[in-house]
This record gives structure tokens, C-alpha cells and sequence, in this order.
């Protein structure tokens, strides 16, 4: 085997088996690229192996924890962010144990390092009061305070993932009865998802109204463009939804303790419907996750959110005074040793 095996399984892993056979994601790809950057600067930094001299033969099991724990320790990374790491290396060896039997063995072992075990997270989410307040802080008398005011609510409305917001085109949007937005998710899996009617009018008179590039059809347009006609970025969404958080903070009824990212927007509709008593298993399907396990998150948080409810409610009914202790009591005592005799 030559030296120079894991680049040129890397290479293969990374250009033709993911976006081919596996159909993943641009952004799935950059993500796996930079687990594998960090492992290089790894495997040269502390097990002194260049990347040009890096070996199948040369990872094994204790380099892949070796890796972990310096993210963890060292880099200051969560568990969680360690977790993540974890995927790519997985789905790596999984595909290099077809392509080199030779080294199944280690790579066996390699694919048994578990996820890290952590606190559960509840997840953010904004209340219902709340999101309306954040909802209500656009100018709408302006083309840009409009734009803001209907990516905000498609946000909420459809619990689109960032990047599917980013790519929503204007052919992905259907007004008539019944209004659905098609979302392309991870995977390029789409899925349809309903909208409420003020949503849809909201839609209807911004499509209307909306200008795109004249060398492409309407509706090849991206449904929200910058001021240079171009769709926007994740940065450019963040920074519309930081700059009405921060008008939202001014309301004292506004008070949220996380940062608010698109994704809490996507927790929070999650939520909500939930506590409107939709059942799991729509929810599932609402937001394209593969099973019920990754929506359950959000019947941690409800159940959570019921608990400080009932604990901000409950009245301490209990006697203030002192409850004797039984183990002072001296026949209790007795009676108890002597049920421990043979």
C-alpha cells in the first residue's frame, strides 16, 4: 500500500462519493472538509506525521480519541461540537472499509468509538408573546422593512433551516389554495410545507412587487436578494434578525436570556405547535426530520417549560414544623434489626 493511501482516499471521499453517491450538500461536504483539515493539523502537531506521510495504516483507534479529546481539551470545543467531529470520521471509514479490506480490523474499532455522552440541552425557543413582539419590530413603510417583516415570518412559518430559506426561489412558492412553500433540505430531499393565510398575502404582495434579475425568469429568482440583487447569506440573515432582537430587547416583556439565531426560530414554531396539541409524528414531517427521535427535543422543552410553570404556581401546603427522625426512634429501631435476624 503506498504511502500516500489516505490522500487519495480523502480525495475520493470527499470529490466523488459524497456529492455522487451520497448526493450531500455543499455545505455537508465544507463541513466534513473541515473535521479533516482540523485531523491533519492534528496528526501534525501532536503525532508529528506530515500530511503528505499519513497512512491508512497509520490511524488507529487511539489517534481518532486522541483527535476527540484535543478538540474537547484543548480547543475548548463542547461535547456536542465533539459529537459532530465524530460524523465525518464515522462515514469515512465506513466507506474506506470497501475500498481497503486489508485494514478492516482497526478501522472496525475505529467505527466502535461511541458518541460522548452529555448534559441533554434544552432546546431555545421563543414564546408566543415573544415572537410576536420580535415580529412586530420591522418599518413595513419601506421595500427593506418589508422584506425583513416577510423573511422573518417564512422563517418562523415554515421552520426552515437557514440554508433553506437561503435557497428558496420564487417558483418554490405557491399562493394558490392550498399555499405551500417547497423546501429543498439536506440531501436535496423537498418537502411542501403549509403556510398560514396572513403569510400567504404577505407572499402574494411582495412577489408582486419584488424586482429580480431580468436575465433569468421570475421565477428562477431567490426570494429574498440584497441590495445587489444576489440571494443572501447565513451572515446577512443573522445580522436582520440581531438587529430586531435588539429592538425587541427594549420591550420588558421581551426577555430572553440566548442568543437568537435562525434555528431558534425553527425551534420555536416546533414548539408551538406542539403546545397546540399537533402530534409528533406531523411535526416530524413539518420540520423533514428522518425519525421521531431528533423531534423529541422539542417534548423535552414543552415538558420543561410546563415545569417552571407549575413551580412558579405551586403553594407550599407541607407543616412547617419538624417531622421527627425515625432513626431516633430507639423501638422503631429494634423492631427493624430484628427483622434483619435469621
Amino acid at each position: 500500500m503506498k504511502k500516500t493511501d489516505f490522500s487519495y482516499y480523502l480525495s475520493s471521499f470527499l470529490g466523488k462519493y459524497l456529492p455522487g453517491q451520497k448526493n450531500a450538500s455543499p455545505n455537508t461536504i465544507e463541513s466534513y472538509a473541515a473535521t479533516f483539515k482540523l485531523f491533519l493539523i492534528y496528526c501534525q502537531d501532536k503525532e508529528k506525521v506530515k500530511p503528505e506521510h499519513l497512512s491508512l495504516s497509520s490511524i488507529d483507534r487511539d489517534t481518532v480519541v486522541g483527535f476527540l479529546d484535543w478538540i474537547e481539551q484543548e480547543r475548548g470545543c463542547t461535547i456536542s461540537t465533539r459529537n459532530q467531529r465524530l460524523v465525518p470520521l464515522h462515514s469515512f471509514f465506513r466507506y474506506v472499509q470497501k475500498e481497503s479490506p486489508q485494514n478492516l480490523y482497526e478501522i472496525q474499532k475505529i467505527l466502535g468509538i461511541p458518541n460522548k455522552k452529555g448534559p441533554k440541552r434544552i432546546v431555545p425557543f421563543l414564546s408566543g408573546d415573544e415572537m410576536k413582539i420580535l415580529l412586530g419590530q420591522p418599518d413595513t413603510t419601506n421595500k427593506e422593512g418589508m422584506r425583513d417583516l416577510l423573511l422573518l415570518v417564512v422563517l418562523y412559518d415554515t421552520a426552515a433551516r437557514v440554508q433553506e430559506l437561503i435557497d428558496l426561489k420564487i417558483k418554490d412558492v405557491r399562493i394558490s389554495n392550498p399555499s405551500v412553500v417547497t423546501l429543498t433540505g439536506k440531501g436535496n430531499k423537498r418537502r411542501q410545507v403549509p403556510i398560514m393565510d396572513k403569510t400567504k398575502k404577505l407572499l402574494e404582495n411582495y412577489i408582486n412587487n419584488q424586482k429580480g434579475s431580468d436575465a433569468i425568469s421570475k421565477g428562477d429568482n431567490y426570494l429574498f436578494l440584497n441590495q445587489k440583487k444576489q440571494k443572501l447569506s447565513r451572515w446577512g440573515i443573522s445580522y436582520i434578525i440581531g438587529k430586531y432582537v435588539k429592538m425587541a430587547e427594549k420591550d420588558p416583556k421581551f426577555s430572553v436570556a440566548f442568543p437568537v439565531t435562525p434555528h431558534v426560530f425553527r425551534h420555536s414554531k416546533s414548539v408551538h405547535l406542539l403546545q397546540s396539541g399537533v402530534n409528533l409524528i406531523y411535526i416530524r414531517d413539518f420540520l423533514g426530520h428522518c425519525d421521531c427521535s431528533t423531534t423529541e427535543i422539542y417534548a423535552r422543552a414543552d415538558t420543561e417549560m410546563k415545569r417552571k410553570a407549575i413551580e412558579a404556581a405551586y403553594r407550599d401546603v407541607l407543616p412547617t414544623k419538624d417531622f421527627p427522625m425515625w432513626a431516633d426512634d430507639t423501638d422503631l429501631m429494634m423492631f427493624l434489626n430484628s427483622l434483619c435476624k435469621k
